[in-house]
């Protein structure tokens, strides 16, 4: 390893243990989940010390499970505001029965992974109005097929469509 590699994490060690830097971390996640509770966006509880998880199962609940709401949310919050996200649902954890239809997975969530040492408030209101945005306009997200996907950890390769 590169000896900057290893002062980094040496760094990251020593801020883990930081409790005032710990403190700051963890209420900052509860903002960005208090603040998308307030207007009445679905957000998984308590909030975590890492991210943010959305339920994108309520968020578009006009949106079957087998239409992957998870990722149409992951799509709407990247095209309305370059908000990075990763669904965590059917798509990424869903089977297929014998028959080829979708078993779901129990969650459709939409995980905010928030980094260490990345983002300031202003940022963080930033992700608050954008996810706010697109829950006033939810109603306009429409469901997703898959055209194409590979056997196994589909979901980082598969090709989707909207549904009309």
């Amino acid at each position: 390893m590169a000896g900057r590699d290893l002062e980094a994490i040496a760094i990251g060690l020593q801020e883990v243990m930081d409790a005032h830097y710990l403190e700051y971390r963890i209420r900052s996640i509860e903002y960005l989940t208090e603040k998308l509770m307030a207007a009445g966006v679905p957000v998984m509880q308590p909030a975590g010390g890492h991210a943010v998880y959305l339920d994108a199962k309520q968020f578009l609940s006009h949106i079957p499970v087998d239409q992957y709401p998870g990722e149409a949310l992951v799509g709407a919050m990247y095209i309305e505001g370059g908000i990075r996200s990763v669904e965590i649902g059917s798509l990424m954890f869903g089977k297929y029965a014998d028959s080829g239809q979708l078993i779901p997975a129990a969650l459709e969530l939409v995980r905010l992974a928030i980094p260490r040492r990345v983002y300031t408030q202003s940022h963080i209101d930033y992700v608050a109005e954008v996810i706010i945005e697109v829950f006033k306009n939810r109603k306009n997200i429409k469901g997703l097929r898959i055209i194409e996907e590979s056997p196994v950890l589909r979901h980082f390769t598969v090709k989707l469509t909207p549904v009309n």
